[in-house]
């Protein structure tokens, strides 16, 4: 008996995709379960053995004229359609229903996360020009993006990565099989920089509003002064109505 052939009955019974760890479970329950050497002999197989092995049944389904191959998705395995029978099977009724197509805006912003994960909302932004609230929200809902944790910066906000479900979507072994874009890694994303502290423990202020006295302690500039005290501001420089002198 070989390996090969005892994979391709597992996969073929099974009704969902099964990852080698789960091929291996199989083969090691089917041995502790008879005394028959020939079974107990697949009793713990090497992962990396399940793997070659799958992998050559792959290529024999390649080159065979079947209506049908054995594909790898998402790191499970499943034998499959070939796409060209796809108008027969939905005429059948056995093509799955699947969700509707993706909107443009949508697919753009999939492919930034896709490449540059994980990152932030407004990483995206800055790479696609335009707000993303919605179709992120889209995609989060599609369960093809996840939220990934937080970002190292200011304010600590949440980064995304795609999902299991993106690559079964694309059909994807993992993602090293995305097509290349080398466009999408060269632009460079600017991550926004650390607020100076007025005083240790005290809340933050931008930059641009703080300067520092003659021992070098920072203090508020006047232009921070007069954004905090509005009404100062407007009594010290009026403006000046068109026509008139400024003097």
């Amino acid at each position: 008996m070989e390996l090969k052939l005892i994979l391709e009955a597992v996969l073929f019974a099974s009704e969902k995709p099964m990852s080698t760890r789960e091929l291996r479970d199989v083969c090691t329950a089917a041995a502790e379960q008879s005394d028959d050497p020939a079974i107990v002999e697949f009793r713990k197989p090497k992962e990396a053995d399940l793997t070659e092995t799958l992998e050559a049944l792959e290529r024999d389904y390649m080159e065979a004229t079947h209506s049908y191959r054995l594909m790898c998705v998402a790191g499970s395995w499943q034998f499959v359609s070939r796409p060209e029978y796809a108008p027969w099977l939905k005429s059948a009724g056995g093509g799955r229903g699947r969700a509707p197509k993706l909107s443009q805006p949508a697919l753009e912003t999939l492919a930034i996360i896709a490449y540059r994960q994980p990152l932030t909302r407004a990483e995206m932004e800055q790479i696609r020009g335009v707000s993303v609230d919605g179709v992120l929200q889209t995609l989060i809902e599609r369960g093809l993006i996840e939220q990934r944790g937080r970002a190292d910066v200011v304010g600590r906000p949440m980064t995304f990565g795609t999902t299991l479900q993106f690559l079964e979507y694309f059909g994807l072994r993992n993602l090293d099989e995305l097509p290349a874009a080398d466009e999408l890694r060269r632009i460079v994303v600017e991550k926004p920089e650390a607020l100076l502290t007025v005083d240790p423990g005290l809340a933050t202020a931008p930059p641009v509003q703080l300067t520092s006295d003659a021992n070098g302690e920072p203090r508020h500039s006047d232009t921070a002064q007069s954004a905090a005290n509005p009404e100062s501001a407007s009594s010290d420089s009026a403006p000046v109505a068109e026509g008139e002198d400024a003097n």
